[in-house]
């Protein structure tokens, strides 16, 4: 069988949906993903990639490794362009360390193909809670909160105890011995006391991105 029988992409998904589908390159070979941008280069249209990382992107062909938009910290990737821009700062993405970055610029990059510009908010874990509060009031401004933490995963509760918005949680893998790489956070925010918090998978910052794209739009 060719490899291109091998792969149907889901070109009518943004018409259901409102999001288009993404390709997660975890897993894939180069040759895959090659095939799936050359489809999606044919239909003259724009795809995320997502877990693409250094060393995939390195060995895919330069022609279409140029038109990919990369970011290695993310290991995300706009090919082709990506949605038209939309009014800035609507979504707060609030990271507790610097260690949970590349989950933070997951989100923050999903909802930057998405045309959103979010506020970006680093290192403000409970640990020194005065870093939270110093920026308390910027988050408040926003519609919607992606709150990502690892080890015990308390940011999401103290920002659901401080802010009307809706909170989406990511627990991360960030931790030492019993953060058992990311289900002690998993479950704390499974257990939080801050009502109405949701919550992803571990380390799914793309995820977070499209639920609150899904709450942005269903409020607008």
């Amino acid at each position: 069988m060719t490899l291109h029988k091998d792969i149907m992409l889901d070109f009518a998904r943004d018409a259901r949906t409102g999001l288009n589908e993404a390709i997660f390159c975890s897993g894939k070979t180069v040759g895959h993903i090659e095939e799936i941008l050359r489809q999606v280069a044919a239909r003259e249209a724009h795809v995320l990639l997502t877990r693409l990382s250094p060393e995939q992107h390195q060995l895919l062909p330069g022609a279409l490794r140029a038109r990919i938009d990369y970011e290695p910290v993310s290991r995300t990737g706009f090919f082709g362009g990506r949605h038209e821009s939309a009014a800035a700062g609507r979504i707060a993405v609030v990271a507790a360390g610097t260690s949970d970055a590349a989950v933070a610029r997951e989100a923050a990059r999903t909802l930057g193909y998405y045309g959103e510009s979010p506020a970006e908010i680093t290192d403000v874990g409970v640990a020194g809670l005065w870093r939270l509060l110093e920026r308390i009031e910027e988050i408040r401004r926003t519609r919607v909160v992606i709150a990502v933490a690892g080890m015990d995963a308390a940011l999401p509760t103290v920002i659901g105890g401080l802010v009307s918005a809706p909170v989406i949680g990511v627990p991360t893998s960030v931790g030492y011995g019993v953060a058992e790489g990311g289900q002690t956070a998993l479950k704390a925010m499974l257990a939080s006391c801050a009502p109405g918090l949701t919550v992803t998978n571990i380390d799914n910052g793309y995820g977070a991105a499209c639920a609150a794209l899904r709450i942005l739009r269903s409020t607008s």
